[in-house]
């Protein structure tokens, strides 16, 4: 008899309501239990991902390499979320929010941690890996240290 095939079934541990269980990207889990937030970056044509992606989509692509988000990236939008999807509800209110770090953009959630009062488009913020009360892993958006 052949070994049995073993399923990589590490996305399964992002974000507080798991979609899926593989992805052709399940290393960005390891990068977060490492503490680094991961975007993919196309060898071929410079283009930068997040989410990571294992294909580019502009020259169709699958020559990938990770790059960490790092540093500050400004707040382009967001939103305080008073009703939220199911599996969500436990979390509100929330905001979500997007950040520009030049080349890439990040969607996320802001950490706890701001303050609703001092949160304004165009402020800095950075992305950190984070673990749920639950085990579950995923990232915020939170001041810099």
């Amino acid at each position: 008899m052949g070994k049995k095939k073993e399923i990589d079934i590490r996305f399964s541990k992002f974000g507080t309501v798991p979609f899926t269980a593989t992805s052709k990207v399940n290393d960005f889990i390891d990068y977060l239990e490492d503490g680094k937030v991961m975007g993919t970056r196309c060898n071929d044509c410079g283009m930068m991902f997040f989410p990571p992606r294992a294909d580019c989509y502009k020259c169709l692509a699958g020559n990938m390499d990770w790059f960490e988000v790092a540093g500050k990236g400004k707040l382009v939008s967001y939103s305080k979320l008073e009703y939220a999807p199911q599996g969500f509800g436990e979390d509100l209110p929330y905001a979500i929010a997007l950040l520009n770090y030049g080349d890439y953009k990040v969607f996320g959630r802001i950490a706890d941690s701001v303050p609703e009062d001092e949160i304004e488009v165009g402020m800095e913020l950075e992305t950190v890996a984070n673990e749920l009360p639950n085990g579950q892993l995923t990232y915020v958006f939170q001041k810099p240290a």
